[in-house]
């Protein structure tokens, strides 16, 4: 399995950006898929969910501004962030679970200027 993330970059606050993360070696369709980020000095932390039946869940700080959308005819989650904020800033991983092993992209680093 393995995850190819990227769309990270400097942005201003407020500003926009979409990551996308593409997939191979799994079948995706029938997977949740996630996306985490690890600021400066914290830990990786849940951002945002999508089941394979497009149900989303985010964490509480993104609601509102972040959406995760997937297309399973490309094996690709996506994630649109709006209204960004120097909080924001961190390094944004895709995420699958496949046989209770989790598989992470590279990472892709968002930095948010104030």
């Amino acid at each position: 399995v393995q995850l190819q993330a990227c769309g990270g970059g400097l942005v201003q606050a407020g500003g926009s950006r979409r990551l996308t993360c593409a997939g191979s070696g799994t079948i995706f369709w029938s997977k949740a898929m996630s996306w985490y980020r690890q600021g400066p000095g914290n830990q990786r932390e849940l951002v945002a969910t999508i089941q394979m039946d497009g149900r989303t869940n985010y964490a509480d700080s993104v609601k509102g501004r972040f959406t995760i959308s997937r297309d399973n005819t490309k094996n690709t989650v996506y994630l649109q962030m709006n209204s960004l904020k120097p909080e924001d800033t961190a390094v944004y991983y895709c995420n699958v679970v496949v046989n209770r092993a989790n598989y992470w992209g590279q990472g892709t680093l968002v930095t948010v200027s104030s």
